[in-house]
């Protein structure tokens, strides 16, 4: 659309679709939030264990590319999530003698190496070095027709986006390639996805709204991060003495009503923001690559330094960035290692929790209805991607 000289209409219609998509969340996390806090009060330690056990199979199903290499991901990322201090023993486990891992291979520093990092080095090879030649905005907003192409897009794509949301493993990026795809598949003119198509912004525009904050359902009432970046405000929030979990809504109500009103007063400003400034997001599209990624590559390395202002946080990213570029050579989705990651550390807790509880019997994960509920899901949902013609449509899916 942009080289079409319509990126103000595409724009304005993704600057819409977002806040159409984070309002109808909003409202459906204020209804549903207070509920899902007292169920989430039945849970215990085994409950907790078969969720995350759903989460990862979840993340298994929902990984572009081979099951094999989605399970080895995880498996990678749960394992990474175990090096440092062991909480209960205080012993040292697999740091190699390194004092930067003593406190565990850092959340910030791993995620900037395997999609920051990585991703340069893939756009670098990639590159020819110049920008979209985008023709001169000619409108800000979209036509009526385009309105009336977009709306039920936006609905559609709402719907994907909470889904994908609430799914322990999803999260914005599926749900946007999801809505795109669904978009195609129903369209009476496919043909036109791919050289502007208006509903190819309206759909996936809504759905990664509408997932980035219906990640904060199981958050707020389980205390679980769905994705990677719901685990990294699970991190602010600790170290503002705030423990993530059904009690947020119930003791500190001021703090759960306040995000509510942050969420719409944030859909809002992203709106005002956007609109005026559509002019200066088209000329960014001009500058060539070769300029961008140094300054790209810079952010990366101040961000991760301040972190803990140590050097070896950076040598953590710069290897994981190398790790990275590998993976995307051997077609591995990185994202799956992060879950696990973010994961690994949680499972072995509540896992050591409810076996001391249960005396080291293995059989407290099916007596509770709950846990027993949760793992036939995550069997439903592994046996199903075995299925032939699932996996072949699941296959097809993510070609497209």
């Amino acid at each position: 659309m942009a080289q079409r000289g319509r990126a103000g209409p595409a724009l304005a219609i993704a600057a819409l679709g977002s806040l159409f998509a984070g309002s109808v969340v909003t409202l459906l996390i204020a209804i549903g939030g207070p509920p899902l806090a007292k169920i989430a009060l039945l849970f215990q330690s085994a409950d907790y264990v078969s969720v995350m056990l759903l989460g990862l199979v979840s993340a298994v199903v929902l990984a572009h590319g081979s099951v094999l290499k989605a399970i080895g991901m995880i498996v990678l990322g749960v394992m990474l999530g175990l090096v440092g201090t062991d909480v209960s023993t205080g012993e040292y486990r697999m740091t190699m003698g390194l004092d930067v891992l003593f406190d565990g291979i850092g959340f910030v520093p791993l995620s900037m190496g395997l999609f920051g990092l990585a991703e340069i080095m893939v756009n670098l090879e990639a590159a020819t070095g110049a920008g979209v030649q985008a023709k001169m905005v000619s409108g800000l907003w979209p036509t009526r027709a385009d309105l009336k192409r977009s709306f039920a897009p936006m609905v559609r794509g709402t719907v994907i986006g909470t889904a994908f949301g609430i799914l322990p493993g999803g999260g914005p990026t599926i749900a946007a390639f999801s809505a795109y795809s669904l978009e195609k598949k129903i369209s009476k003119t496919p043909e036109r996805f791919g050289k502007g198509a208006i509903e190819g912004v309206a759909a996936p525009e809504s759905a990664n709204n509408a997932a980035a904050q219906a990640c904060f359902i199981p958050m707020l009432s389980l205390g679980i991060p769905p994705n990677a970046l719901m685990a990294l405000m699970i991190g602010a929030m600790m170290v503002h003495g705030i423990t993530p979990g059904p009690e947020i809504i119930t003791k500190q109500p001021a703090l759960f009503w306040g995000l509510i009103a942050s969420m719409w007063l944030g859909n809002l400003m992203l709106v005002i923001l956007n609109l005026p400034l559509i002019g200066v997001w088209v000329r960014l599209l001009q500058v060539p690559y070769r300029y961008l990624f140094p300054t790209i590559l810079i952010l990366c390395c101040i961000g991760t330094y301040t972190l803990n202002s140590s050097t070896g946080d950076v040598i953590v990213m710069t290897v994981f960035g190398v790790i990275g570029y590998a993976f995307r050579k051997l077609d591995c989705e990185p994202a799956p290692l992060l879950l696990g990651l973010v994961l690994g550390p949680m499972l072995e807790e509540n896992f050591r929790r409810a076996m001391v509880l249960s005396n080291g019997d293995w059989s407290v994960f099916v007596q509770r209805p709950i846990s027993l509920g949760f793992l036939l899901l995550a069997g439903a949902l592994l046996l199903a991607v075995a299925l032939p013609n699932i996996r072949r449509s699941r296959e097809q899916a993510f070609l497209e």
